[in-house]
């Protein structure tokens, strides 16, 4: 297992190397507008994955990654002659699916953006199934004030039931057993 910063500097070469050979082109007229995406070196640097996006149809996507199939002894032989390692990696080239995820999430992101404006248009015409205010009101002090009359009647019977409850107790306190 090498340094892994020793791996992304030879992935970074690698890109380079290979974005070179086919800016100065194949042969293979299946060969589309390739760019080079990204390269993953294994740790141990024996084999590297080239990231690759096609610009047009799905034909012609289908075309470039045979032509980059067929040309994948040439390609390793030109990072063999440029690269300072003692093996050359083996190369793998995968197609990037960055650009179609990009299209979905912008698709999802335009769809929730319909839906936010349905839900705002909905919400200007609403109306409250129940009260438009469901919450607590504070409380009216004239109102209480006709509550303390009733209390101050109640008073001198829970005064006497309580004087009751304390003559029980003591007589049954002095209660022979």
């Amino acid at each position: 297992m090498t340094d892994p910063a020793r791996a992304r500097k030879m992935a970074d070469r690698i890109k380079v190397i290979v974005a070179k050979r086919l800016e100065r082109g194949i042969r293979d007229p299946r060969l589309g507008f390739v760019t080079i995406t990204d390269v993953k070196v294994t740790g141990d640097l024996q084999h590297a994955s080239i990231f690759y996006t096609v610009y047009g149809s799905d034909e012609e996507r289908a075309d470039s990654a045979l032509a980059l199939k067929a040309a994948t002894g040439m390609m390793r032989s030109e990072v063999g002659k440029n690269i300072t390692a003692r093996l050359t990696p083996s190369i793998e080239f995968i197609a990037d699916g960055i650009p179609e995820n990009a299209k979905l999430i912008e698709d999802l992101l335009r769809t929730a953006h319909e839906r936010d404006t349905e839900v705002g248009q909905l919400a200007e015409t609403a109306t409250y199934a129940g009260d438009a205010d469901p919450y607590a009101k504070p409380r009216d002090f004239d109102a209480e004030e006709d509550d303390e009359d009733d209390f101050d009647d109640a008073a001198p019977d829970a005064v006497a039931s309580e004087a009751v409850t304390s003559e029980a107790v003591t007589s049954d306190e002095n209660a022979p057993n």
